[in-house]
């Protein structure tokens, strides 16, 4: 496979893992799988959460797909796309740490930015945690962000049609 095929799939995949991500987010997280994720939204002193296992499920992927395209592993049976398809996983994942982790929730270091897109993806996500409970929400992607402003309108929307409880700091 030639080195422009192999990156074009680690960026095709590192792109769609922000879809996968979202997806997920929305409708896994926030549905049969909310009690993995419900301490990510509540207060703890904790450094791990149950929602941490998601990173694990993460990285099972990329494994599997690293295994896929192996031919140590699989032999003439490998499918090369596999092991640039798990380098995409791989990256979408740090990505994540970075953004999600680092930057929005400041597990691993501190940094407020005052400007710019950094800026609009932590005013997102604090969006995306102003609800109580699973119901309504949004924001469910880690690296796109719409518009906070956007954001605010369709949470109060939301509140007003009864399908998100919202914490009192949106409610203004």
């Amino acid at each position: 496979m030639s080195v422009l095929a192999a990156s074009a799939i680690v960026i095709a995949t590192v792109l769609a893992m922000e879809w996968v991500a979202w997806a997920s987010h929305k409708y896994i997280m926030h549905g049969w799988g909310w009690g993995w994720h419900r301490d990510h939204h509540e207060p703890h002193d904790n450094f791990f959460e149950k929602n941490d296992q998601y990173a694990i499920v993460g990285a099972a992927l990329s494994v599997t797909m690293f295994a896929i395209g192996s031919p140590m592993i699989r032999g003439d049976a490998a499918w090369a796309p596999g092991t640039w398809i798990g380098l995409g996983i791989l990256f979408y994942g740090i990505i994540y740490t970075l953004v999600h982790d680092g930057l929005v929730h400041q597990r691993w270091f501190r940094w407020v930015p005052k400007r710019g897109y950094a800026k609009r993806l932590v005013q997102a996500h604090k969006l995306h945690h102003a609800t109580i409970g699973k119901e309504g929400g949004v924001s469910f992607g880690f690296v796109f962000a719409r518009d906070p402003a956007a954001l605010k309108q369709d949470l109060k929307a939301q509140r007003a049609a009864g399908i998100a409880v919202l914490r009192e700091a949106i409610e203004d």
